[in-house]
């Protein structure tokens, strides 16, 4: 099992986030690349539907605001990706497998590999251990931080775009199957930024509005010097709490930092906002973490 201990707990709930070294043996990380391949293998993705992702406010509601592909994805497997990767007609200027930025958002829900690591007894010590009742999987990504092209990905809190009430009720998965390194783009924090509320929040914009989602608040200008760099080994499960602050630079590398991530809610008591971007549908309820 991976309970945490009384210290980690702690630390976690002091920094918003926690690094677990070892999570996943080498054997585990190379069973969800492998599988994740044969999916990509047989990746159709129409001209219409190749949507580019970002996490900047201007570029997410061009990009993905406007696109049923993208707001339609919470109970589907669907592909995204990075920019600049499109000629004008839609065709690839690289090849798919270079060019695709994430899979999402429901591998949890589709895919008996991704499904047996989303409710492994593993993942569910950690949970128990802090305190989740009744944990619900909301969403499921394979992000791919592709070599020289994977993108930034600009501060930010999830919960801006998994809004619940109360707040702090939304955790994060984050699995390393690569090594993350300073080079290929690791996750940065704000330690104790998970204190001090959302900011900004996404919503959905009624039905047949263009776009589809709007912002409503902003994103504070945050000082660099806020940041610490959470480099991990391959295997590594990072927590990130909802509310704490986050991001990745640029991956410059040679190598790509190849990740699973998924968010959980304790359903126990809150309310998923209705606005939020992703809903639950009657063919994909959120699934309960314990089984």
């Amino acid at each position: 099992m991976a309970c945490l201990s009384p210290s980690q707990v702690r630390k976690f709930q002091e920094d918003g986030f926690l690094v677990l070294e070892g999570f996943l043996s080498v054997a585990e990380c190379a069973a969800m690349k492998e599988r994740i391949g044969e999916i990509m293998a047989k990746m159709d993705v129409p001209l219409h539907c190749r949507t580019e992702f970002s996490t900047q406010e201007e570029e997410q509601l061009r990009a993905q605001g406007s696109a049923d592909y993208f707001l339609t994805s919470g109970d589907k497997i669907r592909f995204f990706f990075e920019k600049g990767v499109f000629d004008k007609a839609g065709n690839f200027l690289v090849p798919p497998e270079k060019s695709i930025n994430k899979i999402g958002h429901a591998l949890h829900a589709h895919d008996s590999v991704f499904r047996r690591v989303t409710h492994s007894p593993k993942v569910q010590a950690v949970v128990r251990s802090l305190g989740l009742q009744k944990p619900v999987v909301v969403q499921s990504m394979y992000i791919f931080k592709q070599p020289r092209c994977g993108g930034e990905v600009f501060p930010h809190q999830d919960a801006s775009f998994l809004y619940t009430e109360p707040l702090g009720r939304v955790l994060g998965m984050w699995i390393a199957l690569e090594d993350a390194t300073l080079d290929n783009g690791c996750l940065w924090f704000i330690p104790g930024s998970h204190t001090s509320g959302v900011s900004r929040r996404m919503v959905r914009n009624p039905a047949c509005s263009a776009p589809g989602t709007s912002f409503l608040g902003s994103e504070p200008a945050w000082e660099n010097s806020l940041f610490v760099p959470t480099p991990v080994r391959r295997g590594a499960l990072v927590l990130i709490h909802g509310e704490v602050v986050h991001k990745s630079e640029q991956n410059l590398s040679e190598h790509s930092r190849q990740s699973y991530t998924f968010h959980l809610m304790e359903a126990l008591g809150t309310v998923w906002s209705p606005e939020n971007w992703l809903q639950p549908t009657a063919e994909l309820p959120f699934p309960p973490l314990y089984t």
